[in-house]
């Protein structure tokens, strides 16, 4: 398991890269499109080395059978030949052949085919499932809300005023908010949710707001909801439930900037 090995992965990848990020929009499901560019970049890297990889190889495999060829089909070396079968020269020490690759190395076969023929879905309930809150930033001002109904809103700053804004601007208004469906134990509520990323997929961070409704959509669903803040504790401290009572629940398309803590798309 040698160069072949290495040529392939080298190859698999680039490919991979290129399928994801140039003629697809998989790689955003793991990335800022502002990493978009750099991806297609690597891709095209890796495709080359491992061209020119596979073409040095077969160079070095044509000039050994022209050597072979003239010396009448008799190897010679420069390491001297002992009793008990082992030669010490350029190509081997003591027997044993130290430019294999190990077996494991099979295995980076298969983040390369998985970005050509099976990606991973993007983040969604069963990540947000296994994480806290993001802590919001303290704040000590806000300017005043539009006087728009149902309010645009983005998740981060419905819970920054529920639980700081002292002027308590949301006290009676109704909101509109947009984020995909994490499921909670017990039933009766559920969260709003919005994965955000710094860079990549590896840095998530969720912003959560509880919503108590009805009925429970599906995991994962992306929804629109209007409502007003659900009441408990008193309002614009940190006793105050980052939580809504739900009007209505529209399911949405993913938006393009799903990993984003946006304001809602207007609705048609």
């Amino acid at each position: 398991m040698r160069r072949p090995l290495q040529v392939t992965l080298l190859v698999l990848s680039g490919l991979g890269l290129l399928h994801s990020a140039l003629f697809t929009d998989v790689c955003l499901r793991y990335v800022k499109p502002g990493m978009r560019p750099l991806l297609i970049v690597s891709g095209f890297v890796l495709l080359v080395l491992g061209i020119a990889e596979a073409a040095a190889r077969e160079g070095g495999t044509r000039e050994g059978r022209k050597g072979h060829g003239r010396h009448g089909g008799h190897a010679h070396d420069d390491g001297s030949a002992h009793g008990d079968g082992s030669a010490h020269g350029d190509g081997s020490a003591h027997g044993h052949d130290h430019s294999a690759v190990p077996r494991v190395a099979w295995l980076l076969l298969l983040p390369a085919l998985s970005l050509l023929f099976y990606a991973p879905p993007a983040l969604g309930a069963y990540t947000a499932s296994r994480q806290p809150a993001k802590v919001v930033a303290a704040q000590d001002s806000f300017d005043p809300l539009p006087k728009t109904s149902p309010l645009p809103i983005t998740l981060t700053d419905f819970t920054t005023r529920v639980q700081q804004d002292r002027t308590l601007a949301l006290k009676g208004r109704t909101v509109q908010m947009s984020g995909l469906v994490t499921p909670v134990a017990g039933g009766g509520s559920w969260d709003l949710t919005r994965i955000i990323i710094s860079c990549c997929a590896a840095d998530a961070q969720s912003v959560k707001v509880r919503i108590y409704s009805n009925s429970v959509p599906p995991a994962n669903t992306w929804v629109s909801v209007t409502g007003n803040w659900h009441p408990g504790g008193k309002l614009g401290t940190k006793s105050a439930p980052v939580a809504l009572d739900a009007e209505t629940v529209k399911k949405i398309q993913r938006p393009s900037n799903g990993y984003q803590d946006a304001l809602p798309f207007p609705s048609g």
